[in-house]
């Protein structure tokens, strides 16, 4: 049997005959003297062969080679000095294999290097497609073993230190309107009907408050049928909350604990408290984000009331149309940051352009605070209002000034995204600094211009604030989000409890009482008979352990991702079905291939 893992071993273990299985990482012959680094997923052990401390191991020790699997059993001995590898958890002993077994070979040349010692250049696609060769890799190892060490410490504090109790919810339910598109599931018993997947068990979650539960969590599957991007996946994985008789503030104040906890557990860091805290307005106002990355500055200035009877027609025009101009900042811009790059056709113009902007505006602060511009804004801005221009933006010699003219959406998306496109290329940014806060105080609804009407901005579930609640369509929703470095890692709300006021949010939002009744009868029943005042909140978990890991996507924090096609290279899913099953579920596929240019 296994004595220990790789990467177990120690100088204390020196003299002990251990017993080691795993994978062949390398294979180094040192003039008769065979040495392999055997790796299972703690870690690499070196195990040490020669013909004549370990005969009987070494003619097997001249066969293996990279990824076989083996069974080595062998005395713990001190390396030489000269061979310490202090990089390595194990790097001050290595095995004298007295015996190695051969388990399973390697039968095809490898699509990739697994070794740790070789180049991380592998195509995503690669990666993907042969996921299991992937993950014996280091890189990959180390994420899930995190990701492991993350839910760990959820666990261990939720249900050890705030007597919270875990239940599972449905994966088959019912499709409800809100949110993204539903995975819909046809019925084989119940033909013509549907189950919808998950896209979070906020439903049963809250019924779980009615049923008494009053501390619930669950690490909760989750589908949603979206476009992808780089943090986005159709089924991830959420820690989900929920607790009765608490105050958002008291909501607040548990989450930073749990948070902590985790950081503390998993990567040894103690965050300070309480986390800071922005309104929803305030974030806007001052970043033009609802996640806004505060490890830096180049915050934004709203100068509407200056220039709004400006003779600049890009500037009043925007006002008098109901929209806003604001200001991005940048010390030091003017050396770093060429007219040709704002321009059309530069990048900073093209990043402008695709967050909605038509063009970009900017003023230059040269030596001895004089300021130099272009054209139009030149010649419509008085001196005084250039003087208090340079005062509220604080600008001096060595700023660049750029501008958003527009609705107030287009204006805070255009800058929020010149912000972080800056603030990397200049390094603003301490990769060593970890900023989190809460955003709070988000509006209930928000337009949707192509449905022609209000859908909430969170989910229809949300309470508003009590002061608010005679306007619906204008009220402050009791909502919040923890954001991590500029990404939302979790978000929640306290909910509404009671149903005349459950009823009139789906009335806000363009829910008939019948369809609201069809949809969610069941849930406005259960509030009939005594419903606690609760809330909740769901983290990403994919998100929060790419993050911690480093990574860039969240593909490196799941061990088997779908690619941005929605598809699994590794089982070729989704695929086609027998026509006989389609029978069987009373489906028809309406789709029809297009033609391929032979055809």
């Amino acid at each position: 049997m296994r004595s220990h893992y790789c990467g177990q071993l120690r100088p204390e273990h020196i003299g002990e005959t251990v017993t080691l299985y795993g994978w062949v990482d390398r294979r180094r012959d040192h003039g008769g003297v065979i040495f392999v680094d055997l790796r299972d997923r703690s870690g690499i052990a070196q195990i040490v062969s020669d013909p004549e401390r370990t005969p009987a191991s070494y003619p097997v020790a001249e066969q293996v080679r990279n990824e076989y699997v083996v069974k080595v059993t062998g005395r713990v001995t001190q390396r030489p000095a000269e061979s310490l590898n202090p990089k390595l958890p194990s790097g001050g002993v290595e095995i004298y294999a007295d015996e190695i077994e051969v388990l399973n070979d390697v039968r095809k040349p490898l699509p990739f290097q697994v070794s740790v010692a070789e180049q991380d250049s592998v195509r995503e696609e690669l990666r993907l497609k042969y996921r299991y060769l992937d993950l014996r890799r280091d890189r990959m190892a180390r994420n899930l073993r995190l990701r492991h060490e993350v839910i760990k410490a959820m666990r261990r504090f939720l249900e050890d230190q705030e007597a919270f109790i875990e239940v599972e919810t449905p994966i088959l339910t019912r499709s409800t309107p809100e949110g993204a598109r539903d995975y819909l599931v046809p019925s084989r018993v119940n033909p013509g009907e549907w189950f919808a997947l998950p896209q979070s068990p906020q439903l049963f979650k809250q019924i779980l408050m009615v049923s008494g539960f009053d501390r619930y969590y669950q690490i909760a599957r989750c589908f949603r049928d979206e476009d992808l991007r780089a943090d986005r996946q159709p089924e991830f994985t959420q820690l989900d909350m929920e607790m009765s008789f608490m105050t958002q503030d008291e909501i607040l104040e548990l989450n930073e604990a749990m948070v902590c906890h985790i950081f503390k557990a998993v990567k040894g860091i103690d965050l300070p408290r309480p986390f800071p805290r922005l309104t929803y307005a305030e974030a806007m106002d001052r970043y033009g984000s609802d996640k806004p990355d505060t490890r830096y500055g180049l915050e934004l200035v709203d100068v509407s009331d200056l220039v709004k009877d400006s003779g600049f027609k890009v500037f009043s025009g925007a006002i008098a149309a109901g929209g806003m101009v604001k200001v991005l900042p940048i010390p030091g811009g003017n050396d770093a940051i060429s007219n040709v790059r704002i321009k059309p056709g530069g990048d900073l113009f093209k990043e402008a352009n695709e967050a909605g902007a038509k063009g970009l505006a900017y003023i230059r602060v040269r030596d001895g605070g004089e300021i130099d511009t272009i054209g139009a804004i030149k010649d419509n801005l008085s001196d005084e209002q250039k003087q208090e221009l340079l005062a509220r933006t604080g600008a001096q010699p060595g700023h660049l000034l750029l501008f958003g003219a527009g609705d107030a959406a287009t204006v805070n998306k255009t800058l929020d995204r010149l912000r972080q496109v800056i603030a990397r290329q200049m390094n603003l940014i301490d990769p060593e600094k970890l900023n989190l806060l809460w955003v709070t105080d988000f509006p209930m609804f928000e337009w949707n211009a192509d449905e022609k009407r209000l859908e909430a901005l969170h989910h229809p579930f949300t309470a508003p604030f009590p002061e608010d609640a005679h306007d619906l369509k204008t009220a402050r929703a009791q909502a919040y989000d923890i954001v991590f470095n500029g990404f939302e890692i979790g978000g929640g709300s306290l909910r509404i409890y009671h149903p005349d006021l459950q009823a009139k949010v789906f009335e806000t939002i363009g829910l008939s009482d019948e369809e609201a009744r069809g949809k969610f009868g069941f849930l406005l029943e259960a509030f009939e008979y005594g419903t606690p005042p609760h809330g909740g909140i769901a983290y990403g978990l994919d998100r929060l352990v790419m993050l911690l890991a480093g990574e860039e996507s969240i593909r490196d924090a799941i061990a088997f991702p779908k690619t941005q096609q929605a598809r699994c290279l590794l089982t070729e899913a989704p695929s086609g079905v027998d026509l006989k099953q389609l029978k069987e579920l009373h489906v028809a596929s309406t789709h029809k291939p297009k033609p391929t240019a032979a055809g």
